[in-house]
């Protein structure tokens, strides 16, 4: 807890910390004013906590509101900075407070609540305060918190007032827009499949484009009710290829991803806790590329699969070559 220092000493702190998958660890902290300090050890235990869950829960960058009455939860999820206190600040005056920074899901839907103090910007350059959910009026979650919508956030910045506007968000994009604001997604089993489920459970992804936080809880309404689970639109697609310890001369084999999953015509591809779509000829190469094989023998394989127009075989080497830049392609070492 944090300790009252004598006048010209910094305020410290000693934290101690256990879980289910850490020994108990003990840490110090020691910040030249209380509020630093306060945010500095709001930062040092939330990372805490989602080092506890990586693997077990999936853990959206997003705030999060629930129903009190029906437990049903709405994540916004949106990019630090961007809105996501503000907006748990005004809805969770009507909706039951889950968090302004993480909303965990288990593999069952049942949501996690992290009630945090609220992080409020102050001067520039400054450390942000930490509000407790009361100061605001923040009504607590409710016992038993399930998701039911997930919503990204855009807030739109300006003088002119814009009206809420809801939609939805096709799964490819929501896959790439929800992995970079995720925590540990990679460390769940098939970590693109088991968001794809989630996504699927609560009836896909939406966007909601705003402009003032005041609008917010009349454009939320809606999405705490069912919203019925949509039709598969994924298969799997990272079916593991034989990695040799060397790749033969000449030869371009792809890196064994995280997960992938393939939707529509495009292919998703997960390496860590990175996302990378490919489309076009991009899938057909990394089918090609599921063992060592040769530029001509990728050429002749998206040749069968695509055609062969003219100028074909410049393509399938230029996508070749993107693709070893990007990692996902492994060219044999000379």
């Amino acid at each position: 807890m944090p300790v009252e220092p004598l006048p010209g000493e910094p305020f410290t702190a000693s934290v101690t910390c256990t879980s289910t998958k850490h020994q108990a660890g003990t840490f110090q902290l020691a910040a030249a004013s209380f509020e630093e300090l306060a945010e500095t050890l709001t930062s040092r235990l939330t990372v805490a906590a989602i080092l506890a869950n990586a693997g077990e829960l999936t853990m959206l960058h997003a705030c999060g509101v629930a129903d009190p009455t029906t437990g049903a939860v709405v994540a916004l999820v949106a990019k630090s900075g961007t809105g996501k206190t503000t907006a748990a600040s005004v809805l969770a005056r009507t909706y039951g407070y889950v968090t302004d920074e993480t909303v965990a899901i288990a593999w069952d839907g049942s949501v996690v609540p992290y009630p945090k103090p609220l992080s409020i910007k102050q001067e520039a350059g400054g450390p942000k305060r930490q509000a407790a959910p009361d100061e605001f009026g923040l009504q607590p979650a409710p016992a038993s918190p399930y998701i039911q919508s997930i919503v990204l956030l855009n807030r739109i910045e300006g003088a002119r007032h814009t009206a809420p506007v809801i939609e939805r968000v096709p799964l490819g994009n929501a896959l790439l827009a929800l992995v970079p604001e995720s925590s540990s997604q990679a460390e769940v089993v098939d970590p693109l499949q088991s968001l794809c489920r989630l996504i699927e459970s609560v009836g896909g992804v939406w966007r909601m484009t705003y402009s003032e936080a005041a609008d917010l809880p009349s454009a939320v309404e809606p999405l705490f009710r069912l919203q019925g689970a949509t039709q598969t639109e994924w298969v799997p697609a990272a079916a593991r290829s034989i990695q040799q310890a060397q790749i033969p001369v000449g030869c371009i084999q792809r890196i064994t991803p995280t997960d992938a999953v393939s939707i529509g015509g495009d292919l998703l591809v997960m390496l860590d806790n990175q996302i990378v779509r490919l489309s076009g000829i991009g899938p057909a190469v990394w089918e090609a590329c599921a063992n060592p094989v040769s530029l001509d023998g990728i050429t002749k394989y998206v040749g069968s699969v695509h055609g062969k127009p003219e100028g074909y075989r410049e393509a399938v080497a230029g996508a070749v070559e993107q693709l070893v830049a990007k990692s996902i392609l492994e060219r044999a070492s000379n």
